[in-house]
């Protein structure tokens, strides 16, 4: 009976990787040399698949394809062979141990589901005999890292030491207020959230869609406003400060990267603006290089990010970028919001891989993590498991499903924990068992409670979890919290001792931003559709005034409409262009800005400015096609006076665009209001109308169109009349002041928008 049921386990536990693993053995088995199989005691019955008699072959692991000696398989089909390798490899992330008779109970039903997916994916079915351990340096597959994507081995993370940081968080709530036209209602987005985790941990946030799990994030990472939340958050038992910055890395669950940007010029730039002062640019990049190789991205350093509209990286690839924009300071903490979202299973076991690597060199990472594969889900620490802003687990991931099932909730068919654990938070309890308590409820009754299945209601089982955590764990572990750290005054004290400092000087973070910014946009000005627009506007408007001439009335009054549609053009096609900056950089603002990579005057300076090179090149090719078909003034000094007003008065329109796309952050009210500002400039421009009324005549003095065209009208034909078609021409310094307050006016503007703006 004994044999029978041994036999049973084996059965049990055996999975079709096992057996194909087993036949690879056998095969190898067969095309020994007989040297290599002779000289020891011939193999015993019914183990010849699965044993090895020599010493020199051994077996294959199943991550590595690397031999390890003097080892046999753990699997054979005879009973014997079973007796002596019944034991099993452990998982670097959990085990578990039973009985065959505990298989039959309902008491380890939820222990054993639990495992199952555990044995599907942790276990090889190789293993090193007991007897032949000795001897021996044990051997796991995280010896080697490897990239699955690429099937390439790469070098784990090697990083400098950094200041261990213990995070503690006890009692947190998130409140927010709902406002209506009728009404105002606060909801709360977490009720009474308390954990911590140490260096080198994992701790991985989880729950539905809604439970607060990318709030409680950005409330530990220091994204919320103190006035915002309650509750107590510490760090090496000190509050928040923004010192902190420089030890936090926060990669939000967006890739927000530049599409035109590299690999490599990403990480540089990163580099570059983040690190110490006191190390030299060729240090700088070298770190940068280090990241590279490390998160295993060098054979894609050359490659463009990519995005909607751009062909770059795989997500996978993308997503360690990201990371490796936060690692590259050496945080302590790190905070990743669902780094595993959108990806495939095997390219989120890659980027979950990195973040345990990353946590073995001792910091502390947090993560969120919507649904993993119980595979990722036991690569976790610690776990907090989340429903409509409550808690209902906080421990060791591994010990979560032997909580539950404490509980009384465990499931009633094989489930990954993860998605058991995720039905038992939204209140679905279909394949799970319930307590009878819960049960009793439901019996009484009470159809509120019920649902069509007969289970009891979501918000019942909620209560039921919230209830049962504060009751049996939450007083334990609050007093777990209240220990004093194993670290000394000294190591408490350096986390916000240190004074807030740049990475780089203002004119170091101009520079970088400026030249970042002109390789990100040069594609965008030298596009074809761009210069195409320009050269077939310029031909179309050289063809229609072709050769025109000044010599009498009419054709000065032809020439005067081509200037003035020159004004109209350069004035309504950069505010168009503007108005996007900003709307469209808001989210890599925001996340920059609050790594502290750089001032917000030198970006905005930066950004600024790194589009006027850019901005004068099109007009310039535009007025060499229109000046010399349309037979404007013929002298040196004409021509460039024109490229300069004209340069004006696009610097001028594009202030206009920079200050309302940052003041509404809105591209669609930004667009409507830039149209009913430039309709309104450019019929009070001077051309259309001659006699305007008094009580709106104030408007083109607003107009850019106004002053550009009285302008352009005093370098063609200040030699031949001082009034062309109603337009007085004055000396031309009035504009020209006029012009350059815009310039700086509208820019000023934009900059205190940008300053009171939110970063979270």
């Amino acid at each position: 009976m004994e044999k029978q049921n041994s036999t049973g386990a084996a059965g049990l536990i055996r999975t079709k990787s096992d057996q194909l693993m087993e036949t690879i053995a056998a095969a190898l088995g067969v095309m020994r040399s007989p040297a290599s199989s002779s000289g020891g005691e011939p193999p015993p019955a019914g183990g010849a698949a699965g044993s090895d008699g020599g010493g020199g072959s051994g077996i294959l692991s199943r991550k590595s394809s690397r031999r390890l000696p003097s080892a046999s398989p753990g699997r054979s089909g005879g009973g014997g062979s079973v007796g002596r390798n019944s034991h099993i490899r452990k998982s670097s992330s959990a085990q578990m141990k039973f009985d065959v008779e505990d298989l039959n109970s309902g008491a380890a039903l939820s222990r054993a589901s639990s495992a199952s997916l555990g044995f599907s994916f942790s276990f090889t079915g190789f293993t090193v005999p007991p007897d032949e351990i000795s001897g021996t340096v044990p051997f796991s597959d995280e010896d080697i890292t490897e990239d699955l994507e690429s099937g390439r081995q790469k070098r784990k993370l090697q990083t400098e030491p950094t200041l261990p940081i213990y995070l503690k968080f006890t009692d947190i709530t998130y409140k927010v207020v709902l406002k209506s036209v009728t009404s105002t209602v606060e909801r709360d987005i977490l009720n009474g959230i308390s954990g911590s985790v140490d260096p080198g941990e994992v701790l991985a946030l989880m729950g539905p869609s809604g439970s607060g799990k990318t709030t409680l994030l950005s409330l530990l990472g220091g994204r919320v406003s103190e006035p915002a939340f309650g509750g107590s958050i510490t760090y090496n038992d000190q509050p928040y400060s923004k010192t902190l910055k420089s030890k936090i890395g926060f990669v939000t669950q967006d890739d927000v990267l530049f599409p035109h940007l590299t690999v490599k010029e990403t990480l540089t730039y990163a580099a570059r603006l983040r690190l110490p002062k006191k190390l030299t640019k060729e240090e700088k990049d070298q770190r940068a290089m280090d990241v590279i190789y490390e998160l295993g991205l060098e054979s894609c350093q050359d490659t463009m990010i990519g995005g909607s509209f751009v062909r770059g990286v795989s997500g996978g690839e993308r997503k360690r970028v990201c990371i490796g924009n936060e690692i590259i300071i050496n945080p302590s903490l790190l905070f990743l919001d669902e780094p595993t979202s959108g990806l495939d299973s095997t390219t989120a076991l890659r980027i979950v891989d990195t973040i345990h690597d990353i946590a073995e060199v001792g910091k502390t990472v947090i993560t969120t993590i919507h649904q993993p594969s119980s595979r990722l889900f036991l690569k976790f620490d610690k776990l907090i498991l989340l429903g409509k802003g409550s808690l209902l687990y906080f421990g060791k991931a591994s010990e979560a499903m032997i909580y539950f099932s404490s509980i009384g909730c465990s499931p009633l068919i094989a489930m990954n924990p993860a998605e058991f654990m995720l039905d038992l938070a939204n209140g679905n309890v279909t394949d799970i068992s319930v307590p009878s308590e819960l049960e009793d409820k439901v019996q009484m009754g009470n159809c509120r409670d019920e649902t069509k299945s007969g289970k009891p209601a979501p918000s019942l089982v909620q209560e039921y979890l919230v209830e049962a955590y504060e009751t049996r764990v939450a007083e334990n572990e609050k007093k777990k919290l209240r220990n004093p750290l194993p670290i000394d005054e000294e190591i408490k004290s350096k986390v916000c001792s240190s004074k807030r400092e740049w990475g780089a000087s203002w004119c170091e973070q101009y520079s970088i931003l400026f030249w970042r910014g002109l390789k990100e946009r040069r594609h965008d000005y030298f596009s074809w559709l761009r210069v195409t627009q320009v050269l077939a506007t310029a031909t179309i408007l050289g063809l229609l005034w072709w050769q025109s001439g000044s010599n009498n009335p009419i054709e000065l009054q032809d020439q005067a409409g081509l200037l003035f549609f020159i004004a109209v053009f350069w004035g309504f096609f950069p505010v168009f262009t503007a108005i996007f900056t900003f709307p469209q950089e808001k989210a890599m603002l925001c996340k920059e800005r609050a790594a502290d990579m750089y001032r917000l005057s030198s970006y905005f300076m930066a950004r600024t400015t790194s589009d006027l090179p850019l901005d004068l090149i099109l007009p310039v090719l535009f007025l060499l096609v229109v000046y010399f078909m349309a037979g404007l003034r013929m002298d040196v000094g004409s021509f460039f006076l024109t490229i300069v007003t004209v340069f004006l008065c696009i610097i001028a329109a594009q202030g206009l665009g920079l200050a309302i796309g940052a003041t509404l952050m809105d591209l669609k009210r930004a667009t409507t209001l830039a149209s009913v500002t430039v309709m309104t400039f450019m019929l009070a421009g001077g051309f259309f109308v001659k006699n305007v009324p008094v009580f709106v005549s104030w408007l083109r003095y607003l107009s850019f169109n106004y002053h550009t065209y009285k302008l352009l009208l005093k370098v063609q034909y200040e030699h031949i009349s001082h009034t062309v078609n109603g337009v007085k021409i004055d000396s031309g310094y009035k504009e020209v002041g006029v012009l350059a307050v815009m310039v700086f006016g509208y820019r000023f503007l934009a900059y205190l928008s940008l300053r009171r703006m939110k970063l979270h």
